[in-house]
Order: C-alpha cells, then sequence, then structure tokens
C-alpha cells in the first residue's frame, strides 16, 4: 500500500510545525515522491541532520509503505 501526499504531509507537520511543505508525486504511483521542507528547525545543521529529521518524521514507512523520496532541505530565507 502506497502513502499518499497529504500522509507524508502530515507526519512532516507534526515533527515540523512551522515547516512549509511541498511534494510531487514523480511517478503518478504514490511511491515515488519529490519533497521540499523549509523549517526554521533546520537553522545550524548539516544537510544529512536536516534529512534525518524529516526521515524521523515518516516513522519507519521509509523503505515500505513509502518506497522513494526525493528530499531537499532548507532553512527559511
Amino acid at each position: 500500500m502506497a502513502m499518499t501526499a497529504q500522509e507524508i504531509e502530515t507526519y512532516i507537520r507534526e515533527a515540523l510545525p512551522d515547516a512549509k511543505i511541498e511534494i510531487d508525486d514523480l511517478a503518478g504511483d504514490g511511491d515515488h515522491y519529490a519533497c521540499r521542507v523549509v523549517s526554521e528547525a533546520f537553522r545550524g545543521l548539516p544537510r544529512v541532520r536536516q534529512h534525518q529529521m524529516v526521515y524521523d518524521a515518516l516513522q519507519g514507512h521509509m523503505g515500505g509503505k513509502l518506497h522513494a523520496l526525493a528530499l531537499q532541505t532548507q532553512t527559511p530565507d
């Protein structure tokens, strides 16, 4: 069973309430997404840690319900 973009956004928003989130379904199959997350919580953190925060927010669904997520993270300008 695939995840919807809304489910992904809900998980991320629970962990990062201030986040601006953009999600694109790359293949139209609910399994391959691109996601851009902008959050103040990322400030001062290396990119790897920022991505870990998003993956942690997905509560283990990466690699299961969610097959692929091209992730871009950044702080607000």
